[in-house]
């Protein structure tokens, strides 16, 4: 398989400029070496790898980002990766009032090599789903895991589906018609790479080959798709798993997030 930096450097080139297809209501803006996503659930960030100003320059293209959210009165994130440069980034972020969230690493697989997948547990189905019913169970099932209200993703799932269908796979693990785990593949045209996303799954289902078991549903599709590398943001959690699977660390993510004031 290709070293690190190799991977580091085509995850670099090819997975941090702009999206394609913004769902309905979503729009992106250049700012300097920034793009800016706004009119989802939160602002977002995203950066080269060297966003290429320094000192009071950085400190003021971080300002802009924050206060042009603080004016629609929305939280926006600002995502990092762990080798960015400059090295005092996350120190500027910190001190323009943006709070770090839970770190991952940044994951790649050969999509060929993630294609094995486990036998499910009795009476557990995977199902690609497109419905907008579907889609809000899902977000039903991520507010009970995360201990949040996630309605906002089934909106985002639905938008995402609606604007680019072909773009996204999103896939469901049940059992007596209960969502019990969910994930989502996202194409990225014109790259080598697909990105594994959700794989969230109900406490008392876990340890049971659910997780592994949609990472090898949505790696056949990629293959399907002549995609050579899966991506992933890997929690605590799932890292462990998937390194087992063949994936290999190349960077860490962190979201830094500002949020506004309460009243």
């Amino acid at each position: 398989m290709t070293d690190i930096d190799d991977l580091l450097a085509a995850y670099d080139q090819q997975m941090r400029g702009v999206p394609p297809h913004p769902p309905a209501g979503v729009t992106y803006e250049q700012d300097g070496p920034l793009l800016r996503i706004v009119g989802q659930f939160r602002g977002f960030v995203s950066a080269p790898r060297d966003v290429g100003v320094r000192g009071g320059e950085l400190d003021q293209l971080i300002i802009r980002q924050r206060d042009y959210f603080a004016a629609r009165g929305e939280a926006v994130e600002w995502k990092t990766r762990g080798h960015d440069q400059p090295a005092d980034l996350t120190e500027r972020l910190l001190a323009a009032g943006f709070v770090p969230e839970e770190q991952e690493t940044v994951l790649i697989g050969l999509a060929k090599d993630m294609t094995a997948a486990p036998a499910l547990p009795s009476g557990v189905t995977l199902r690609q789903v497109t419905e907008d019913v579907d889609m809000r169970r899902i977000a039903a099932m991520e507010s009970v895991v995360w201990g949040q209200d996630w309605s906002w993703l089934g909106d985002d799932l639905i938008a995402r589906v609606s604007a680019a269908p072909d773009e996204i796979v999103v896939m469901v693990a049940e059992a007596d018609e209960e969502v019990v785990s969910a994930a989502w593949l996202v194409f990225r045209e014109g790259t080598e790479f697909a990105g594994l996303w959700g794989g969230s799954t109900l406490p008392a289902w876990r340890g049971r080959g659910i997780y592994r078991a949609l990472v090898a549903a949505r790696a056949e599709r990629a293959v399907a798709r002549d995609v050579r590398f899966l991506h992933v943001d890997a929690s605590d959690d799932s890292a462990p798993i998937l390194r087992r699977l063949g994936f290999r660390a190349v960077t860490t993510t962190t979201p830094y997030v500002w949020s506004p004031p309460q009243p």
